[in-house]
């Protein structure tokens, strides 16, 4: 049976190339290999405000409602793992645990997960399989700075809608080049920090793959 590999947030990164989108950056607890995970702008918002204490909206996030609803009837999110990743999208299951020890998993979308996680202070996993596959060497990222940035940018980019994981049809454009040229173009894309980029195309090297 597959091990699960515990992760932590690195740092967000927003994207620069594509519209609204963010590159979140999981890191697993030993071993320095990181996951670039595609989210949508107020996934990464929702994110980062919970990760920045002293930055509050002025109304509750949807992710804030989980929070009253779980006080409210006695329930805590336990943990949260990512046991697949298909076609450039990762599948997490969100583990649920009441006050009489209780337990039953949802499936969720990955980034919706790790807001929650975030939230209940509940620690982030993966099949050590996904992060083999889908884990790459990064560069040490500013953490604190840019998940500051993603949260001040909350107000301009709240009614922008993203909700969504990364589509495998934005790869498109690299249809037809070669394994080295996608090795040597992430690399580039990992140099200049735009680990969007960096993800797509490590998406696009694994469907040649396979």
């Amino acid at each position: 049976m597959d091990n699960l590999i515990k992760l932590n947030i690195k740092g967000i990164s927003y994207s620069q190339t594509q519209t609204g989108a963010y590159a979140l950056i999981l890191e697993e607890n030993i071993g320095g290999r990181k996951l670039p995970i595609i989210i949508g702008s107020f996934e990464a918002q929702s994110i980062a405000l919970a990760l920045e204490k002293d930055i509050n909206p002025p109304r509750p996030l949807t992710h804030d409602l989980f929070i009253a609803l779980g006080k409210e009837f006695s329930l805590n999110v336990d943990s949260i793992y990512i046991y697949k990743l298909e076609d450039g999208v990762f599948y997490s299951n969100i583990v649920f645990i009441n006050d009489e020890g209780l337990r039953a998993e949802i499936d969720s979308r990955t980034s919706d997960a790790i807001a929650l996680a975030v939230r209940f202070n509940a620690p982030i996993y993966a099949y050590d399989h996904v992060v083999e596959k889908a884990g790459i060497h990064l560069d040490v990222i500013e953490e604190e700075e840019n998940i500051r940035q993603a949260a001040n940018n909350f107000e301009d980019d709240l009614d922008i809608l993203a909700g969504l994981d990364s589509d495998p049809s934005e790869i498109n454009e690299y249809e037809g080049w070669s394994k080295d040229e996608l090795e040597t173009e992430m690399n580039k894309a990992v140099q200049n920090e735009d680990y969007e980029l960096a993800a797509r195309l490590r998406d696009q090297i694994d469907n040649m793959e396979n």
